[in-house]
């Protein structure tokens, strides 16, 4: 028999890093938590590896059938839903999981960056709890008490400015996929690597910052801390700032989430405050990075902007992964997406799927002139 203080979790995108993060946190306390539910992209050998080791009662590939996916996010024994796939996909996921009533543990950006409104009027209406996994949005989140809702005069975001920091318009036009990819501090999937790199990651998180905390555009800023150590910060209105530091590991936040309010040992990396140690912070120059700039001037502009940018930079991205097209120009392919049409509101799932596949489009052609 389980034991019912037992939490259940469902996973959706498993095989990710985060997933396989979530994973090894579950299994490492079992007497606290068990995956009761796994959903991956597809069928790989790596899928059905965590089959075997996790167990769970419910398993599904979504390319064999999305319905199946799904299911697992709405699955009635789970008392939290964790949403760790990347991509567009992931507002599905979360909206079924909030539509079920459920407790969701988001991971996945884009959930809130193509639907925030969508995500928050279900949440509302359901009575159904998010959590961030998000190392910035969970330090936000402890600094704020572990209440969303508590006041604050501003959200100062930390990022690591990525593995191109410093570099000239040249140097940046000759980069590898191979350098997008070797962050240098965090391991990450593909595609949020190369966010990291063009700082499109730090933007992303910023709306997400706006439509977790309820928090004016002007209320949220960002500064390059190379050393990841402060993971975020918040102001109150006395002046007084509080931090969230703990070393860079994924896994910290994931348990955050998982054992809220309850805070565990599980054997991570401490700082070690008996040895001298630097924290650096510099300010995010508008210009430097176009493609942050780009996504803050969506995020204010709400409706399907977001959307058609997070379609056309999963779009462009591939392309520069599979060295099709110069890292520059990714952000070229995103600006001409966003010029080629007017914003729409987005006020269902079926407005931001349709801007979704109008923002794919669109930069399949932009991409055209770009390509090498």
């Amino acid at each position: 028999m389980q034991d019912n203080n037992i939490k259940k979790i469902a996973l959706i995108g498993s095989t990710g890093s985060i997933g396989r993060q979530t994973v090894q946190v579950a299994l490492s306390f079992p007497d606290k938590c068990k995956i009761i539910g796994l959903a991956a992209d597809r069928n790989s050998d790596a899928f059905k590896r965590q089959v075997d080791e996790v167990k769970p009662d419910y398993s599904a590939a979504a390319k064999a059938s999305e319905a199946d996916a799904l299911s697992i996010a709405s699955l009635e024994e789970a008392d939290i839903v964790v949403v760790a796939c990347g991509g567009f996909a992931g507002l599905k996921y979360s909206l079924a999981a909030l539509n079920a009533g459920k407790t969701l543990a988001l991971a996945n950006k884009e959930t809130l960056v193509c639907g925030g409104d969508l995500v928050n009027r279900l949440a509302a209406e359901k009575g159904a709890e998010i959590l961030p996994i998000d190392s910035e949005h969970s330090a936000i989140w402890q600094c704020l008490g572990f209440d969303r809702r508590a006041p604050f005069k501003r959200l100062i975001l930390t990022a690591s400015g990525g593995p191109f920091r410093g570099y000239t318009k040249a140097q940046l036009k000759a980069v590898t996929p191979e350098k997008a990819l070797g962050h240098p501090v965090w391991k990450m999937g593909a595609k949020i690597s190369v966010d990291s790199a063009t700082m499109l990651n730090k933007g992303f998180e910023v709306i997400e910052a706006h439509h977790l905390y309820g928090a004016g555009y002007g209320k949220i800023a960002a500064v390059i801390h190379p050393q990841s150590v402060v993971h975020s910060m918040v102001e109150f209105d006395d002046g007084a700032v509080l931090s969230q530091m703990s070393a860079p590991d994924m896994r910290l936040p994931i348990q955050t989430a998982l054992f809220y309010p309850e805070r565990i040992d599980g054997g991570l990396k401490k700082l070690d405050f008996s040895k001298a140690a630097s924290l650096e912070f510099y300010p995010v120059k508008r210009g430097e990075y176009p493609c942050y700039d780009l996504t803050l001037q969506c995020g204010e502009r709400g409706g399907s902007a977001p959307v058609l940018l997070n379609a056309a930079s999963e779009v462009a991205d591939g392309l520069f992964l599979k060295n099709a097209l110069p890292f520059t120009d990714i952000y070229s392919v995103i600006s001409d997406v966003l010029n080629a049409v007017p914003q729409t509101t987005v006020k269902s799932y079926d407005d931001a799927f349709a801007a979704d596949n109008l923002g794919r489009q669109l930069a399949l052609t932009a991409a055209q002139k770009y390509m090498r």
